[in-house]
């Protein structure tokens, strides 16, 4: 089965925990998601199925947007409430126009240190699982942006958000840092991501769904049309002599097209053959071969 998966992913299960649920319900071997959530978090995983899995590369710089809860008093080890608290608890002596006013700092270009327990590599090995051995995690800063961060409520020691961040940018890390600020510590308590890229939570579907979909043999039917992703990409339908020369790795000619670098390139109104790049003029080299 080849193609693009929107999952909402419920609390509690991990991002590699979808993959084989999705495994199974599919029988797709080749399952890949396109950015890790938390297992406490809940929100938009898009995954790709089989050959599309070779796509994954168009979707890494994907911005992400979130809705959460912040609970201020104490840190702990994991910026989330699934760590072990980092000291005992304290009052919030800040009104949310105080915290307003320290969150400023949380917009645009940032250097942000990642947390320890993270998916971040250190070495080829998670950061997590050196953390979680009591090893060094030599983590460093990166550049990420976050195009907008409001506090639109506090309730008790409790700051409701939204966030539009960068790809690589992680919540929890402005969470614990802004709890630093406020001089009492603070993670994050709860945590939805209602946008990946394109994909939005109007777009996902359930475990429950998908389940469904499953015993009735109907998954494809949930699968989002191959000419609505990448859509940023112009399109084509190749005639079948170019397809037989595209499936060999050898460039054609795609004089109707504009200039645009790269080209998506069905064989038909829903299978799409794979990524061309243009390498001059008309000439069109396959980039990436789904067929």
């Amino acid at each position: 089965m080849n193609g693009l998966l929107i999952f909402d992913k419920p609390s509690g299960l991990t991002s590699h925990d979808v993959v084989s649920l999705v495994r199974r319900a599919t029988g797709e071997k080749s399952v890949g998601h396109l950015g890790t959530l938390d297992p406490m978090a809940t929100g938009v995983l898009p995954l790709m199925l089989g050959k599309w899995t070779r796509l994954a590369q168009f979707f890494g710089a994907a911005e992400k947007q979130y809705t959460g809860t912040i609970r201020f008093g104490f840190a702990t080890d994991t910026y989330d409430a699934e760590g072990v608290p980092a000291g005992d608890p304290q009052s919030l002596d800040c009104n949310l126009e105080r915290l307003r006013e320290l969150s400023a700092g949380f917009h645009g270009t940032i250097d942000q240190v990642p947390p320890v327990f993270s998916a971040k590599k250190i070495g080829g090995v998670p950061a997590h699982k050196l953390a979680r051995q009591g090893k060094e995690v030599p983590v460093k800063p990166a550049r990420i942006t976050i195009h907008g961060f409001e506090l639109t409520s506090l309730e008790g020691d409790r700051a409701s958000f939204t966030m539009h961040v960068s790809a690589g940018g992680y919540v929890r890390s402005v969470a614990h840092e802004l709890g630093q600020l406020a001089g009492c510590g603070a993670h994050l308590s709860a945590l939805r991501r209602v946008q990946a890229g394109p994909f939005t939570l109007a777009d996902a579907i359930t475990r429950e769904q998908l389940i469904d979909a499953a015993n009735a043999g109907t998954i494809e039917a949930l699968l989002p049309h191959a000419r609505t992703v990448l859509p940023e990409m112009p399109s084509v339908t190749a005639d079948e002599g170019s397809q037989n020369k595209l499936r060999n790795g050898m460039a054609v000619n795609l004089p109707e097209f504009s200039d645009a670098p790269l080209i998506r390139i069905f064989k038909d109104r829903n299978e799409l053959l794979g990524i061309g790049r243009r390498v001059a003029g008309t000439l069109i080299q396959p980039f990436v071969n789904l067929a």
